[in-house]
């Protein structure tokens, strides 16, 4: 990432942190002298500043604190466990708009007429390189670009595999439009349960040496509903047992960006064998309008995997691919990924925090993990699962949404009486009171439910 950018994402910081509307931003001696960088870096990062309209410059003054910028209205009072999209006060809305712009006058003859299946050249060649610091390494033949991860599982789950297998397997929780797609079109599917501790490796062995598995659908990372990642000896061992029996992973990395061990890497990085569908989304990290999502296919499915996108959709957005392109190739992408990883980072710190506090004050009435570093869900789990609803209920008459994760299971498998907590709508100072609030709750359902209980309700003793 650039120093002017490093430092935007630094004073940004100072003005949300420290500093109110009209105080005076350190000059730009000070400010060189304190990042170790040149008056000119500085300069340029005061002048983003100003032209996002969070300061201002006053003649032979300085600049001075303007105000944050205009924030989505929420509902006054109300706490929203449920909502997954990303938090729209940091969206970044006028440096992508500055690539559309610039994609418009640079791609003007492109842009307008059909495009290619596999996406615009020029980004598949950004992407090729863009992948490559997440340790997803593949000919740009065997990259493309979709109308986001949903369209890419479309796909995968219609098209003839090779060696003619029709089964999908998918963990349960899982993605709910994608179940509820496989559903919807009749496809064979099965599920294996996964929890806080990942999966039992001894059934996905048993189940994948029965044969018919078409592909695995696996989320190894920041899973949803659960809110666990894989360890690298799971990731191994699956790929390894992949490898064995012939059967293709479709991994779904949409959440690749909020991962803060830099030694943690993609179960992609672990297949010898070209057995694994390398899926990401662009929605989650920018904002979800942005439709275009990259998958990245073994050889022998490319060219079938190309062939049915053409029949589906003829191309993606260019638009989007064009300013998205602009976007990695500029540094803006890694400026705002380091922001929101940031912003994620303290809000999941704020849940796991909250979560533990609520564990000490109700150890009787539910189980569940922290969230993993830089992750914004969680699950809790009622001792007494017919308290479940019950509590969802009396959670809505105090402002506080929260949903269980029954959607997130296929038709038919057992579902798990389970809280889903996300934090990515939730403002910071919310997190606490909010997760309080939904112990409690489950603690008094809990209690109905099993009424010699010894859960107790002093609020003195959550600290």
């Amino acid at each position: 990432m650039y120093k002017y950018m490093e430092l935007l994402n630094e004073l940004e910081r100072m003005i949300a942190g420290s500093l109110a509307e009209g105080d005076k931003m350190p000059s730009i001696r000070t400010l060189s002298e304190r990042y170790a960088c040149s008056k000119s870096t500085v300069i340029r990062a005061l002048s983003e500043l100003e032209r996002s309209h969070l300061i201002y410059a006053s003649a032979k003054s300085g600049y001075y604190v303007l105000g944050s910028a205009q924030k989505e209205e929420r509902p006054s009072g109300t706490i929203d466990f449920v909502r997954s999209a990303p938090d729209p006060d940091i969206f970044p809305y006028l440096d992508f708009q500055q690539c559309l712009n610039k994609a418009i006058d640079t791609y003007r003859n492109e842009l307008f007429i059909y495009g290619t299946p596999k996406g615009l050249p020029s980004l598949i060649k950004e992407m090729q390189r863009h992948l490559a610091d997440y340790q997803v390494f593949a000919e740009p033949e065997r990259i493309f670009i979709t109308s986001g991860v949903q369209q890419a599982l479309t796909l995968l789950a219609g098209m003839p595999f090779p060696d003619g297998r029709k089964t999908v397997l998918v963990e349960q929780p899982s993605y709910p439009l994608f179940t509820d797609y496989l559903e919807a079109h009749r496809i064979p599917a099965v599920g294996i349960r996964r929890d806080a501790d990942g999966i039992d490796l001894d059934e996905l062995e048993r189940i994948f040496r029965g044969g018919g598995i078409k592909f695995f659908y696996t989320i190894p990372r920041f899973h949803n509903p659960l809110g666990c990642s894989y360890t690298r000896r799971q990731k191994e061992a699956i790929a390894e047992l992949a490898a064995r029996y012939g059967v293709y992973i479709v991994e779904d990395d949409y959440m690749a960006d909020l991962e803060q061990d830099a030694k943690s890497d993609p179960l992609y990085a672990y297949d010898r064998a070209e057995r694994t569908v390398y899926l990401k989304s662009y929605s989650k990290i920018l904002f979800p309008g942005l439709r275009v999502g990259v998958a990245v296919l073994p050889s022998e499915l490319a060219e079938a995997f190309g062939r049915y996108k053409k029949l589906l959709d003829i191309d993606s957005s260019m638009l989007s691919q064009a300013a998205l392109e602009l976007y990695l190739k500029s540094g803006m992408f890694a400026r705002h990924r380091e922001k929101i990883r940031n912003r994620y980072s303290r809000r999941s710190e704020l849940l796991g925090e909250a979560v533990r506090r609520a564990k000490k004050a109700y150890p009787d009435a539910f189980t569940g993990p922290l969230p993993a570093a830089g992750g914004i869900h969680t699950h809790l789990l009622p001792r007494a699962p017919a308290a479940l609803s019950s509590a969802v209920e009396k959670l809505r008459s105090r402002c506080i949404h929260a949903e269980s994760a029954k959607g997130h299971y296929l038709s038919g498998f057992r579902a798990e009486a389970m809280l889903k907590l996300n934090v990515s709508g939730v403002r910071d100072e919310e997190i606490a009171s909010g997760v309080d609030a939904v112990a409690e709750e489950l603690a008094k359902a809990v209690h109905r439910v099993l009424p010699n209980s010894k859960i107790k309700f002093d609020r003195s003793k959550q600290d």
